[in-house]
């Protein structure tokens, strides 16, 4: 190696040693294997840059594994993720995701609760109806985390 490449090289390492330029977490999707607009939300948040595993799994399989994740049926939706020690559950734009790991809120995960029409996955035509993606707290409690409009 000359002196300039080793010049080069030294310099140049600290870059990809600094934690924001290390690759994003892998996500991991439990989704049902016939589920059309979970395989869509998928493509939506690999499209966004995210390293994405995916387990096809049983209604019954994705029940048990909301309820150790503790949540709530009134807040869940047709597939579950979990991402960096957070849980993503159902059409949460990647965005909202890409938020949620920059700011590392003390809390369980996001929800985008049931189907939302022109939610990422859930796209109709031009036809969008408003959704709250919502943040889970650790005590269960819920806050607005983004207003889609």
């Amino acid at each position: 190696m000359n002196r300039r490449a080793f010049i080069v090289a030294s310099l140049s390492a600290p870059l990809f040693a600094h934690p924001a330029l290390a690759a994003a977490p892998r996500m991991s999707v439990a989704k049902s294997p016939t589920c059309g607009c979970c395989s869509a939300w998928v493509d939506h948040v690999r499209a966004a840059g995210f390293s994405v595993d995916v387990t096809e799994q049983s209604q019954e399989a994705l029940w048990m594994l909301k309820n150790s994740l503790s949540i709530a049926p009134d807040l869940s939706s047709c597939h579950t993720a979990r991402i960096d020690g957070y849980f993503v559950e159902g059409h949460v734009p990647a965005a909202d995701i890409s938020r949620l790991l920059a700011e590392k809120p003390d809390a369980l995960g996001l929800t985008v609760p049931g189907m939302p029409v022109g939610s990422p996955g859930m796209e109709m035509g031009a036809r969008r109806d408003p959704f709250e993606t919502l943040l889970i707290l650790r005590d269960g409690s819920v806050q607005v985390f983004t207003r889609h409009t």
